[in-house]
């Protein structure tokens, strides 16, 4: 299959859990596969810190998503 964007691959499955689980609750209005795509380097990138240096950003691994998307939702 030919295809002009890259495929992401988590391995962490808990992300993209919260992930998906936070987007359903903010409701519809937007391409939420489209955001959620744009914003997975982000997230990854988050989720792969430890649980002190987010604490120290003042995150929890279950804030990320919500952080990630406070731009566009007003969340965090």
């Amino acid at each position: 299959m030919n295809r002009t964007d890259t495929d992401i691959t988590f391995h962490r499955r808990a992300l993209m859990a919260r992930l998906d689980l936070f987007l359903v609750e903010q409701g519809m209005g937007f391409n939420v596969g489209l955001e959620k795509r744009r914003r997975l380097h982000e997230a990854y990138a988050l989720d792969a810190l430890s649980d002190a240096q987010l604490t120290l950003m003042g995150l929890s691994r279950a804030d990320i998503p919500a952080f990630v998307f406070a731009d566009l939702l007003g969340a965090a």
